[in-house]
């Protein structure tokens, strides 16, 4: 466990497939960004809150979800999904988000990562060590790299918040991004 104080500066870097896939096949439910945002950032001073987000193709509900996500408070960076010869596909945002963690490292106290996604843990080390940033991680502990949870300095279960994380598949996208 770690001290928070209000005059720690942080950023939040949300992997959104990370977490979506996790809500939805642990809990069929999707996360209510504006939530996550006030529990990780707990008082603290907010320098930077990013949601990264792949694209799959132009749809309605797709940049209304995207709205909604930035509306949350959120800037939110999109890259679309790579398509192989042959029909595979590809979207993450590992490399991008480790990049701005390192930009970010000297800038603020911590760096929350919202992402159990285990290939972040040489970014971590490197923020702990080389830059002496704190990093925290949110994200659903049955779905989290278990060495991510180890070199994390603060972990945070989502599963624990379900209440004010988690919204049933049943609502609307716009609605249970921004409610609350």
């Amino acid at each position: 466990m770690i001290v928070r104080n209000k005059d720690q500066r942080v950023a939040v870097l949300v992997d959104v497939q990370n977490l979506y896939y996790s809500a939805k096949h642990l809990y069929s439910a999707r996360i209510n960004f504006k939530n996550l945002l006030k529990l990780s950032v707990k008082n603290r001073l907010l320098t930077r809150a990013i949601a990264y987000v792949i694209t799959s193709e132009e749809n309605a509900k797709e940049k209304e979800f995207f709205d909604a996500v930035n509306q949350a408070g959120f800037e939110v960076k999109e890259k679309e999904l790579q398509t192989f010869l042959g029909g595979a596909k590809k979207g993450d945002w590992d490399l991008g988000i480790a990049m701005d963690a390192i930009r970010l490292g000297n800038k603020v106290d911590s760096i929350i990562l919202a992402s159990g996604d285990g290939d972040y843990v040489p970014v971590v080390n490197y923020l702990q060590q080389a830059l002496g940033c704190l990093v925290e991680v949110i994200a659903f502990k049955k779905t989290t790299s278990k060495n991510l949870i180890e070199i994390a300095d603060d972990f945070i279960n989502i599963e624990d918040h379900k209440k004010s994380l988690l919204f049933s598949n049943s609502r609307s996208r716009a609605s249970s991004v921004t409610k609350k």
